[in-house]
């Protein structure tokens, strides 16, 4: 599933090529792909055509577009969802879902393999710029607005695994498998380890981590493993070569030369140096 820096990479996408574009008639192709928008396909298209975005948000994993009627397209890119930006002609991808053609002769096009990612219109909620289903969801570690500590004093309020509260979205957002695994294994931490037991440090230490090696991804186009992530131009990210820990099961540690072990976390995997990363002793 493309994570915070995947998403953040197609958000500039969308800011170069579609702010200021006005969007025409727009085409669902597919109704699963707007299945959260509650009035249906045929009010989703109406709000959106004729519409003119002036910028292109995001917060974790989530990305919307403002529009001049004051309305918001929030898109969810779920494990296989793609918004490319393609010539009007080219010929159809085979999962495209929704085309939204623009006044420049492009199009924004939402190709979703698996369609568990969606679209849907929105306006604000509580605070002002956000869309309303997102609003209880937390600030990401590379918002301008986020505060260190503030996650600090958070994660001190649950009783859990360090990598299930970094998980946790309403903890903070945009953090996903990959890039908890990384700054973890940066952190000397294992994922078991419980909250309530870190210092303020090591805490502190976790979160530069998170930031750091989500800022690493972004500048090289994300992380793609099985080539459903891509940017608006159909280019694939480079991360996975610098991944430390993610992915590589059986391989020596790059700090200590250990064997990467892979365990069973929440139907995933979590993949941590034995050494480096010691269990906690319940997991032992």
């Amino acid at each position: 599933m493309p994570e915070l820096p995947e998403v953040e990479v197609v958000r500039r996408g969308l800011e170069t090529h579609a702010v200021g574009r006005t969007i025409g008639t727009v085409e669902v192709l597919h109704p699963r792909s707007v299945r959260r928008h509650a009035p249906g396909a045929a009010d989703f298209g109406a709000r959106l055509t004729g519409a003119v975005p002036t910028s292109v948000r995001r917060r974790g994993k989530y990305m919307w577009l403002v529009l001049d009627t004051g309305d918001m397209l929030l898109a969810h890119l779920g494990m296989s969802g793609q918004m490319l930006v393609q010539p009007s002609g080219k010929p159809d991808e085979k999962h495209l879902r929704v085309r939204l053609p623009l006044s420049d002769g492009q199009e924004l096009r939402f190709v979703d393999q698996r369609t568990f990612g969606h679209l849907m219109v929105d306006t604000a909620g509580e605070h002002p710029g956000v869309p309303s289903v997102i609003d209880h969801i937390a600030l990401d570690p590379l918002d301008p607005a986020f505060v260190p500590q503030d996650l600090v004093r958070a994660l001190r309020t649950k009783r859990t695994e360090i990598k299930r509260a970094l998980l946790d979205q309403s903890v903070v957002s945009g953090v996903g498998n990959i890039y908890a695994d990384e700054a973890l294994w940066r952190a000397g931490l294992h994922w078991g380890r419980s909250t309530r037991g870190l210092s303020d440090a090591q805490a502190l230490s976790l979160i530069a981590h998170v930031q750091d090696v989500m800022g690493e991804a972004l500048e090289v186009g994300g992380t793609t493993f099985d080539g459903l992530y891509v940017d608006v131009n159909g280019e694939s990210g480079y991360f996975e070569r610098g991944l430390n820990a993610y992915g590589r099961r059986d391989e020596p540690c790059g700090r200590c030369g250990a064997l990467i072990v892979r365990e069973a976390f929440m139907n995933r995997s979590s993949f941590s140096c034995p050494r480096c990363q010691p269990a906690p002793a319940r997991r032992r």
